[in-house]
């Protein structure tokens, strides 16, 4: 009786993934034939991509989630911001503190990992009260390779990649 409902739990579970590689072979196959894989891949890079305000555009700003083209404006006009927290500061006249740090997610003075401060350290999307204290720990550091090893102690890859976002050496 054991090799019986062992048997068909193996069988089912072949079945099982059997199902789920021929359905996602056929997705695939749909995916190229419309030719929307390049697509995708467009929209996870711009998904990721954080705009120096410094440098960006009121009409590049204006694109940013929860950011209006009036405050795009008013960001435009305040350049430059010599820090994220100057860019803080300007966002906060406008908005709630909720509200500028998911600007802060997609709008971003990088900060410097060398001699940034806690106050801009702490303005990166996501940041930790051990990951600040991990970012000051390894200062000086003398390459983005540095900060990928000892901050990827703590974080994953993606994770490491994402922080990079937002530092600057």
């Amino acid at each position: 009786m054991r090799k019986f409902l062992a048997a068909a739990a193996l069988s089912g579970s072949m079945l099982a993934l059997a199902a789920c590689n021929s359905g996602s072979e056929d997705a695939a196959d749909t995916t190229e034939e419309a030719g929307s894989t390049d697509t995708a891949t467009d929209t996870a890079a711009t998904a990721t991509t954080v705009l120096d305000p410094n440098s960006a555009t009121a009409e590049q700003l204006a694109g940013v989630d929860g950011m209006t083209p009036e405050l795009a404006a008013a960001v435009v006009a305040g350049k430059p911001y010599a820090s994220v927290t100057a860019l803080n500061k300007k966002l906060l006249e406008a908005v709630s503190a909720e509200e500028a740090a998911k600007i802060l997610t997609g709008v971003f003075v990088p900060v410097n990992l060398n001699s940034g401060t806690e106050e801009e350290i702490r303005l990166i999307p996501g940041m930790t009260d051990k990951m600040v204290h991990e970012f000051e720990e390894y200062r000086p550091y003398a390459d983005m390779g540095v900060f990928d090893r000892e901050i990827g102690k703590y974080v994953d890859e993606a994770e490491v990649a994402r922080f990079k976002n937002y530092v600057t050496l």
